[in-house]
């Protein structure tokens, strides 16, 4: 038994801990959990705990339906709003087959794969998530339009206001999980808030972002209230993104910083925007993977819709971020694109993949988008060379459909049963006769 796991066993036995949940996502993002008793995790350590995969969305056939939870050690933390005691725990895990090899439908593991891949070419993927939703006043109800908790705009101080006390109960929480959050604030839509986290490893990213969103939503029901990572809630409101600040390290070396280049840009990183851009409409039903995801890219409130990069440039898909001098090791790019309601380590592992292949294909940047991409005309765009990105699900599938990036990226397995599921969201979609529809053409059809 290695140290980080007798420390794990240590602490359930110093703090009173009762309860260990075991957690993991199935394809489509959706935590999910198994309770373990304390004498039961030496064992699980050792041989993992099983289940019925076939169960878990898109995990398994029937037929090849035994799988293992393994704990992770280093990701053991206890869930503060399970009262002082007795205590509950939570590890993340990794899920392999009986044998012990990896099960290529855990999307931690295909992220674990595209960091393996950056680790041979000599990086670490570094990102910093902000992460935007909505605080309602009431979950859905049928018929009931939702109703934000305040009416306050941008960074706006509301004295007395909802949104104060639940960011603060909401970063004390998370930070007594070890999750570290860089700021908070309100955001530009009624009820609308942003907490960033700090900069971290992609896999420990992606940890801390499913961690959030239980975090987020266990303090809202506790304060009475509804929290929301559907990407538009509002058509007349902006959308909630997760605009994803990133880089690459080379030991203690920042791989996207050269001094004296434009923005201090270095070709590594230039490159790397190239791969975004050139690979984006095919990863975007991945970063993007909800009907609704492409209300909030196409409806404006500076969300991205193009194919562009810029400096500064809040309307473009990457925007490189103001640089300091003084701090090569900050430089980085944001990627505006990813909602809060993906799956992060799915998402992130796409987004890694088409850097790196620009990186390894030698692409070149194109010209830099300096105008709101959004005041342009059509024309405009297209003589200046810029293209859209997927305008709905359907589109975002069909590019998906025959990319070899993402299907290398995903495994076989989460590709295949990732489209199927889109497709069946986008028939489902489809197939409905909405308020809309019924409001404009039944009086006059």
């Amino acid at each position: 038994m290695d140290r980080q796991q007798e420390y794990v066993l240590r602490t359930i036995e110093e703090r009173d801990i009762r309860f260990v949940r075991l957690w993991f996502t199935d394809v489509l993002g959706t935590l999910k959990s198994v309770a373990v008793a304390p004498a039961e995790l030496e064992g699980a350590f050792a041989e993992g705990i099983g289940f019925d995969g076939s169960a878990i969305e898109g995990f398994a056939r029937v037929f090849e339906a035994d799988m293992l939870a393994h704990p992770d050690p280093a990701t053991f933390q206890v869930l503060p709003w399970r009262g002082e005691a007795p205590g509950t725990a939570r590890m993340f895990c990794d899920i392999t087959l009986p044998d012990g090899t990896p099960s290529m439908a855990d999307p931690r593991h295909v992220l674990q794969r595209s960091l393996a891949r950056a680790a041979d070419m000599g990086f670490t993927f570094y990102t910093h998530p902000e992460i935007e939703f909505f605080l309602l006043e009431r979950g859905f109800e049928p018929g009931v339009t939702p109703r934000p908790v305040d009416a306050a705009g941008y960074f706006e101080h509301v004295p007395h206001g909802t949104g104060h006390d639940f960011r603060r109960a909401a970063i004390t929480m998370l930070e007594s999980m070890g999750i570290s959050v860089e700021f908070s604030h309100h955001e530009g839509g009624p009820g609308q808030n942003e907490i960033d986290l700090r900069y971290a490893d992609a896999l420990t990213t992606a940890d801390n972002i499913m961690t959030f969103r239980t975090v987020v939503k266990e303090v809202a029901l506790e304060q009475g209230i509804y929290a929301t990572f559907m990407p538009k809630v509002f058509a007349e409101h902006p959308g909630s993104g997760m605009h994803t600040h990133l880089s690459l390290f080379e030991g203690d070396s920042n791989a996207f910083y050269e001094p004296g280049a434009p923005y201090q840009l270095s070709k590594t990183a230039r490159q790397f925007i190239a791969g975004l851009i050139t690979h984006g409409p095919e990863i975007t039903a991945v970063t993007n993977q909800w009907v609704n995801s492409y209300k909030r890219l196409w409806g404006g409130g500076e969300a991205p819709a193009h194919l562009t990069w810029g400096h500064n440039n809040r309307s473009a898909m990457v925007r490189v971020p103001m640089y300091k001098p003084s701090k090569g090791n900050s430089t980085r790019i944001e990627v505006r694109t990813i909602d809060p309601a993906c799956n992060p380590y799915l998402a992130y592992a796409v987004i890694l993949a088409a850097g790196l292949k620009g990186i390894e294909e030698g692409y070149e940047l194109p010209p830099e988008a300096e105008d709101d991409v959004w005041s342009l005309t059509d024309g405009e765009r297209r003589a200046m060379g810029i293209k859209p990105l997927p305008g709905s699900l359907h589109q975002a599938i069909t590019a998906m459909e025959s990319s070899e990036l993402v299907a290398e990226t995903l495994g076989e397995h989460v590709f295949e049963f990732f489209l199927r599921n889109k497709r069946a969201e986008w028939d489902d979609y489809r197939n409905q006769v909405t308020a809309f529809e019924l409001e404009r053409y039944l009086p006059r059809l």
